[in-house]
């Protein structure tokens, strides 16, 4: 099987935690289990990847989505793009002046 090769994205993109018609998705923990796939462990706490990480924005969970991780470990882009698509998740991109928020 042939790896897909993805061009990088040009801006970050955020996955929204919120479901079609407005409601939260569940689990509540879906962020942190997605953004495991990168995450590493020590001194018994969990340190998240730059490229994938889980965050509240406007009061909503969510996922900041690096455009890096589409070229350095472009199945886990696949996978987190696949499960915002199956999930009907909106993912939009991250406006340049909400970077830091």
């Amino acid at each position: 099987m042939q790896q897909q090769a993805f061009e990088q994205p040009k801006s970050t993109l955020v996955i929204y935690g919120v479901t079609e018609d407005g409601k939260k998705f569940r689990p509540s923990d879906w962020a942190e289990r997605l953004c495991g796939h990168l995450s590493t462990f020590r001194n018994r706490r969990i340190y998240f990847s730059r490229l994938l990480r889980p965050a509240v924005r406007d009061g909503i969970k969510c996922v900041i989505v690096e455009p890096e991780l589409a070229v350095e470990h472009p199945k886990i882009y696949q996978l987190v793009c696949d499960f915002a698509t199956t999930n009907r998740l909106p993912m939009r991109p991250l406006a340049s002046n909400e970077v830091n928020r």
